[in-house]
């Protein structure tokens, strides 16, 4: 008789299913890696360190989340596939063992002026239907309390076939929204200051009309010359009053001028249409500067800035409005809904109620749902992307974080810190590119990418523990436990900028001297006031130079050449040496080769798939016409000066025969901010977080000003790099120079000459001035909260 075999009941044997807990990666290429193989434990807390440009971004974002993403796309009809963005498969190969990936990037949130923390988050959309089944009077649904929805109404005779006859029958219908009919739901007007426009002692002929691009003859100004309405020869102050509403307010119009049909438009909408509909920051320099200067915007008098009409105001809940409702505070928002007790809807305000709590458990009770999108911060904006995960039952799930401290005070870190967690502690895996020792250290696995930057990094240089990191002998690992000590002496300021009563966004009135000369910080909880305080009351113009924290708009076509200005000087001495136009240096004009436009790579659009790249076989990739690459400047062609990595070109437009002094001043600056491994030909597209905003501090460094006024520039900084910043920083102090730096790494503060810390709390418990003093001062008193975070950092 057999008998069958025993199995201990302690150890049974593990289910197949269950050996799948790594994420594989073979072979990984993306931008710079260079044959990255890692395998990456799942439901643990992997963080991914390395220098700047190192490679971290392009494994966690470029590769794993890309691929994860693709393949979910895949999963649907080819149907809706071509309403999804194409991704390509990264340059990878083998990736094993992926699942689903959220992404929680930092990429702003879109700054559409009608775009608020409210409606990027549902929040709105759930006080929306709150308000339309409990507000008093009831006034509509929840369209009547939305500010994007306008209120119309139409009738009319509609045909339609029915029973093999044609039927006209009247209809008619009316939307009831919530839309300020007099800003468009904006929550401000803007006025056109008419003496920018024009200037009326001269007449057309004589060049009246000063808006760019209206000038010198061309088919704008011909258009208001020759259009009939008006003499031309005729001072426009003299005008009579039908002239001047055709010429500033006429509707558009179909008319011939030269032979040619055009349409004649007034002036005011048609600069509106063509210049004001645009986002500022995606305007060409001179435009921005023209608007800037010609439009005032100014608080809407309808609706006082709340957006909303009189009917979706005046419908309340406990002598609440919707517009009151949005204004407050997030924090006091929660503590308001909390108090309504209204059975019919309960499951709307036990979601609404998570929400909110979300907002204030991740450290942004302070804001409120009216704050426009495009005014947060970095760090601010990602918080908010994190909202609608924190509550989520979803399990076994990679979340992928990129940088989540960024504007974070040491105070708000450890509570992100709990968040990471707690998301792996549900099960899911969770994957954070960060910079700050304080994440790093709570991690189950490191990966430490370098051990430079672009082309000489992309390899895994440690794999392992946070101590195994410690011991490890990389650049991270070294500099891991570095800890700047606070400044023995202080410069003496040679100045003061005197602020008084300053009350932007939460500023309580705040009186307070920034001294000039020295290195002054402003620092304080997220939310405690330091950007309301320093672009609130220091206005960028005559003298002040402010590095903000806006991104970097470019396409493919654009490099660090082309942003810093770089090209012109350098075009302008290929065409000095050679007796040619510079135009012909340009991928982007006369140059460029004819088979890709100057693009490089030839792009094949294959509908729901995704489009393949291959490398122009007319050019071989260099974008220049064959006639243009017989040009030398010092030995080199202009595709051969554009693969030169920034130290290269320094040293060769420093001197001999391509000595060029415009180029090499922008070099030097490109060099002194860290980016000297950059090569000047590289897209755009392809610069990590931290790349792109030294590039733009390069770029600003060139401006004439005598303050510097600069927003977190340790963001995306690796701890190696902050060493290098404090190096610039200090340059530029010592060529006399002023430098303003809100900031929260310890490192720059403990080396700053002056600290103004605001506080004590965010929001309304903020914006009131809790110490300003030396560093070694803020250490010894240790009262307020940053001084405490202080003076554990340097060890006091």
């Amino acid at each position: 008789m057999s008998m069958a075999p025993r199995t201990d009941p302690q150890s049974p044997a593990p289910h197949v299913a269950d050996s799948h807990d790594l994420i594989r990666v073979h072979g990984a290429r993306e931008n710079n890696l260079k044959d990255v193989s890692i395998e990456i434990p799942k439901r643990r807390l992997t963080v991914f360190t390395g220098v700047s440009g190192s490679g971290k971004s392009s494994l966690v974002f470029d590769t794993i989340a890309a691929e994860s993403q693709r393949l979910i796309n895949e999963t649907y009809s080819a149907f809706v596939q071509g309403f999804m963005p194409t991704l390509a498969r990264p340059e990878v190969d083998v990736l094993d063992g992926l699942t689903t990936v959220i992404t929680v990037d930092q990429q702003r949130l879109g700054a559409d002026p009608r775009s608020t923390v409210g409606t990027a988050t549902d929040a709105n959309a759930m006080l929306r239907i709150l308000f339309s089944r409990l507000g008093k009077p009831h006034i509509g649904s929840p369209k009547a309390f939305s500010f994007n929805v306008a209120s119309i109404s139409g009738a009319g005779a509609v045909t339609m076939e029915r029973g093999g006859q044609t039927v006209k029958e009247r209809r008619s219908f009316s939307i009831t929204g919530g839309m300020c009919p007099r800003c468009e739901g904006r929550g401000s007007v803007s006025d056109l200051d008419l003496t920018q426009l024009y200037d009326d002692s001269k007449s057309l002929s004589e060049g009246a009309i000063t808006v760019p691009g209206y000038t010198g003859g061309g088919w704008n100004s011909r258009l208001y010359s020759e259009s009939g309405f008006f003499d031309p020869d005729k001072p426009i102050r003299k005008f009579t009053k039908k002239e001047l509403h055709d010429f500033l307010h006429r509707e558009p119009t179909r008319m011939k001028i030269a032979g040619i049909n055009m349409t004649y438009e007034g002036l005011i909408p048609r600069i509106q249409r063509s210049m004001l509909a645009k986002e500022r920051e995606g305007m060409q320099p001179h435009i921005r500067e023209f608007v800037d200067r010609a439009v005032t915007f100014t608080t809407c008098p309808d609706c006082d800035g709340t957006r909303l009409n009189e009917g979706a105001r005046s419908s309340k809940i406990k002598r609440i409005s919707i517009a009151d409702a949005c204004a407050m505070q997030i924090s006091d928002l929660a503590d308001w809904v909390r108090g309504l007790d209204e059975p019919s809807v309960a499951p709307l305000l036990t979601a609404l109620q998570q929400t909110l709590d979300s907002f204030v458990e991740i450290g942004l009770g302070y804001l409120s749902l009216d704050r426009p999108a495009g005014t947060l911060s970095g760090g601010e904006a990602q918080r908010v992307k994190m909202i609608r995960h924190l509550g989520s039952s979803l399990t076994d799930v990679t979340y992928v974080f990129d940088e989540p401290t960024i504007g974070l005070h040491p105070h708000d870190i450890q509570r992100m810190n709990d968040l990471l967690l707690r998301l792996r502690d549900k099960g899911n895996t969770v994957l954070v590119v960060e910079h700050k020792p304080e994440t790093i250290v709570i991690a189950d696995h490191v990966v430490d990418l370098g051990p430079g930057a672009g082309t000489a990094g992309g390899t895994v240089c440690f794999e392992g523990t946070v101590e195994g990191l410690r011991t490890g002998g990389t650049i991270t690992g070294r500099h891991f436990d570095d800890r700047a000590a606070v400044k023995e002496t202080v410069r003496k300021p040679t100045g003061t900028l005197e602020i008084r009563g300053a009350r932007t966004h939460n500023l309580q009135g705040v009186d307070v001297d920034i001294p000039l000369g020295v290195l002054a910080v402003v620092t304080g909880v997220a939310g405690s006031g330091k950007s309301s305080l320093v672009h609130g009351s220091i206005p960028a113009g005559e003298g002040v130079v402010s590095v903000d924290q806006a991104a970097i708009r470019g396409s493919r076509r654009s490099n660090p050449a082309t942003y810093t200005g770089l090209l012109d000087p350098i075009r302008k001495a290929f065409a000095k040496v050679n007796g040619v136009k510079p135009a012909l240096f340009s991928a982007n004009s006369e140059g460029a080769c004819p088979t890709c436009n100057g693009a490089g790579v030839i792009y094949t659009d294959l509908a729901m798939m995704a489009g393949v790249a291959t490398t122009c076989e007319e050019c071989e990739g260099k974008r220049f016409q064959a006639s243009v690459l017989e040009y030398h400047l010092g030995g080199r062609d202009i595709s051969e000066v554009l693969a030169m990595s920034v130290t290269e070109a320094e040293e060769f437009f420093g001197a001999g025969e391509a000595a060029t002094p415009a180029a090499h001043r922008i070099l030097t600056r490109l060099a002194d901010v860290g980016l000297g491994y950059l090569t000047l030909g590289q897209p755009l597209t392809t610069l990590s977080g931290g790349e792109r905003q030294r590039l733009k501090l390069a770029t600003h460094m060139a401006e004439k000003g005598g303050v510097y006024v600069l927003d977190e520039p340790t963001a995306g900084l690796h701890l190696a790099d902050v060493e290098q910043l404090l190096g610039l920083l200090d340059r530029l102090v010592d060529a006399g120079k002023s430098v303003i730096v809100v900031e929260h790494h310890q490192a720059v503060m403990a080396h700053a000459d002056w600290i103004i810390d605001l506080g004590p709390g965010a929001g309304h418990d903020g914006g009131r001035l809790v110490f300003e003093g030396t560093p070694a001062d803020l250490v010894a008193s240790r009262s307020t909260l940053t001084g405490k975070h202080l003076a554990t950092y340097v060890g006091g």
